[in-house]
């Protein structure tokens, strides 16, 4: 894999075909005009004349798809991927959880996502890499970073350092998490995979949720809370967040019973749901890839299968309500990796999403419900170049996302894996 920094060069990229994030069709021979890391103009057919950019050069991509860098709303940098136990994990010093996150960013950037949420890090180790990053001391995709996730004293998480109880304190703990620089506040709002806590039961009060959505809005912050019950999520719907993730109904650790009017009500409140159906295909498939595995294994091989059916049965059914959902994989706990997103997409589909609008669900949707709209997720001028390169067409199968020919964050080539260097396009007067 070739990897480049071509600073503020100017690119003409030509492909087969575009799907520009906004959910509509696709275009067919796209020309994209690239200037100052900003996209100037998109074309359609032969390369126009007298181009509008200064000494540019050719990425030309016939025989693949261009689209937006993508997006994976709920990212724990910190976190391994490789199945280890969350509590044993979270004993290690905070420079091996920054070095987990900057080896976490590179593997979602060379996938093509450009741009990731981490929604549960601990103290200040992804705002660090975010500022290595932007002083040119490391590669990362966008960040938007939450911090600690606000759990109650013991509850999901609780590793992390957010342990935080009653109204006051939490509405302290907002105002120190802004201060610290977040971008959304992460709550736990039900108990999850931590040892010791209920994921049948809501983990704050309605009061206390209350009092963090009222202080992060007071600050102009956003609010995402980790649901996986009903109760929890009638909870946060009525607190007024912005934000679900997951959006289970667990009634205990393996079984669901979805609720149409917890279902109704939230579809009523608009509030969009971050999807993370991938967590358990990947436990399912790491169980698969063993040689011998044990009783213990298959069982939640099964369990976490017959749990991945259901959400998706869940996942169609809020979508029919009109429920808007954002892709999302969880990547850093359990088994899900940093380049998954491939996979989340897929199974949206698997769950009734046609492919342009779960690429939406990546691209300008996700901006749209994160807040960066007017800086990337879509393909249309005056936006960030985020761009990708697939060969063929992927939509017919999204898993094939998972290897993308090239990858542009902001203008600057950052994977090409296409034929011959691009090429320089002649200026006026060149033989």
């Amino acid at each position: 894999m070739a990897h480049a920094d071509s600073g503020s060069t100017s690119w003409v990229v030509r492909a087969d075909r575009l799907v520009d994030g906004t959910g509509g069709p696709v275009l067919e021979d796209p020309v994209v005009l690239v200037e100052d890391g900003r996209i100037t103009a998109v074309h359609q057919g032969a390369l126009p004349e007298g181009l509008p950019v200064p000494r540019a050069r050719l990425l030309d991509l016939t025989g693949h798809t261009l689209l937006p860098g993508l997006t994976d709303a709920h990212v724990h940098l910190n976190l391994p991927a490789d199945g280890s136990e969350f509590e044993t994990w979270s004993r290690e010093p905070d420079g091996v959880f920054v070095a987990a996150a900057a080896h976490g960013a590179r593997t979602a950037l060379d996938v093509g996502i450009t741009t990731l949420r981490d929604v549960g890090s601990r103290g200040s180790t992804v705002f660090d890499l975010r500022r290595a990053a932007d002083l040119g001391r490391g590669v990362a995709p966008r960040l938007l970073v939450s911090g600690h996730p606000l759990t109650i004293t013991g509850g999901h998480g609780h590793p992390l350092g957010g342990e935080v109880d009653g109204e006051q304190d939490l509405r302290r703990a907002v105002r120190e998490l802004n201060k610290a620089g977040a971008d959304w506040i992460k709550v736990i709002g039900s108990g999850g995979g931590t040892k010791g806590t209920l994921v049948h039961r809501p983990a704050f009060t309605r009061a206390e949720l209350t009092a963090i959505a009222e202080e992060a809005h007071r600050l102009e912050l956003k609010v995402t809370t980790h649901t996986v019950c009903a109760e929890s999520l009638e909870d946060a719907i009525a607190a007024g967040v912005d934000g679900i993730e997951h959006g289970l109904f667990l009634v205990d650790f393996e079984h669901q019973e979805y609720s149409p009017q917890v279902a109704e009500q939230l579809a009523a409140a608009g509030i969009p749901v971050t999807s993370t159906l991938v967590v358990g295909y990947d436990v399912v498939r790491s169980v698969d890839a063993l040689d011998k595995p044990d009783q213990e294994q298959r069982i939640q091989r099964d369990r976490w299968e017959r749990m991945l059916g259901d959400t998706l049965e869940q996942f169609a059914k809020m979508r029919a309500l009109g429920i808007a959902f954002i892709s999302g994989t969880d990547a850093g706990w359990r088994f899900t990796d940093f380049d998954s997103l491939p996979d989340e997409l897929w199974l949206m589909t698997e769950g009734g999403m046609s492919g342009v609008e779960a690429i939406h669900a990546s691209t300008g949707q996700a901006a749209e419900v994160l807040g960066f709209a007017d800086e990337a997720g879509t393909v249309v001028p005056g936006l960030a170049a985020d761009l990708v390169a697939v060969a063929g067409d992927p939509l017919a199968d999204l898993r094939r996302l998972r290897e993308p020919v090239m990858v542009m964050q902001a203008g600057r080539l950052h994977r090409h894996d296409h034929g011959a260097a691009p090429a320089w396009l002649p200026e006026d007067g060149d033989g």
